[in-house]
């Protein structure tokens, strides 16, 4: 199990178990609530009864007697005992609740380093377009068997004099900063290299063959076979005739 699904499973259970504790505070909130309120009943009950007795002379002031009965000692007691728990419970949610957000911590963390080493991996590989560029008139080698998709990273060809990767780029109208091999191939209608997630024509005489996501408004890898504008418009002029 990954770091992520075993996260995600802990996190799953853990409004269920604060609920359940949630639900036992009240429970207690409420029998302390009523102990409270009989033991001072009691205790207001006894001392009118003292009161009483040290009006009629039954009872001294400096009497053992002027005490509270152990029913009522016993009663505050266990108010006590019943807030202690509530305390206790109230802890156990906190702490509860703060271990997931360490565990979140240490996922997003670890999350970062993975895809820092994996952005770098793939700026350290250069592209290679000898089996992803399919034959045009220049006599170039089919690819009949490409994927949908692919991720380019941008020019590293180039990169002999700097060690900084080229980042991919999302919006294909805007221009690569970095220096450009002059003999890098270009693809697109943006007749630009090969960077970001590019897609496939399917029609094996397309003469662009690969193009940027952005650039024909694509956001996700599509379903089934896919063909450029101008190839669709070619079929529907034949189709026409």
């Amino acid at each position: 199990m990954s770091v992520s699904d075993e996260f995600q499973a802990n996190i799953e259970a853990l409004p269920n178990i604060l609920q359940r504790k949630y639900a036992l505070l009240r429970d207690l909130d409420k029998s302390l609530q009523e102990i409270q309120k009989q033991n001072e009943q009691r205790c207001e009950q006894e001392i009118d009864d003292m009161k009483r007795g040290i009006k009629s002379g039954s009872i001294t002031p400096n009497s053992s007697l002027l005490k509270l009965s152990d029913d009522a000692v016993d009663e505050q007691k266990h108010a006590i005992r019943i807030a202690d728990e509530k305390v206790a419970l109230a802890v156990q949610a906190y702490d509860l609740v703060d271990t997931h957000i360490q565990q979140l911590d240490q996922y997003l963390k670890k999350f970062d380093e993975d895809l820092r080493r994996e952005r770098d991996t793939m700026a350290a590989t250069p592209p290679n377009h000898d089996n992803n560029v399919k034959a045009g008139k220049s006599g170039e080698t089919s690819n009949r068997g490409r994927k949908k998709t692919r991720l380019a990273t941008a020019t590293a060809a180039a990169a002999s004099a700097s060690a900084t990767a080229a980042t991919t780029a999302a919006n294909t109208s805007m221009e690569l900063d970095l220096p450009v091999d002059p003999n890098e191939p270009t693809y697109c209608f943006c007749n630009q290299v090969s960077y970001g997630e590019m897609v496939a024509c399917d029609n094996p005489d397309c003469k662009i063959e690969w193009f940027h996501y952005g650039c024909v408004g694509l956001k996700e890898q599509p379903k089934g076979k896919w063909y450029c504008s101008e190839c669709v418009g070619g079929q529907r002029r034949r189709k026409t005739r």
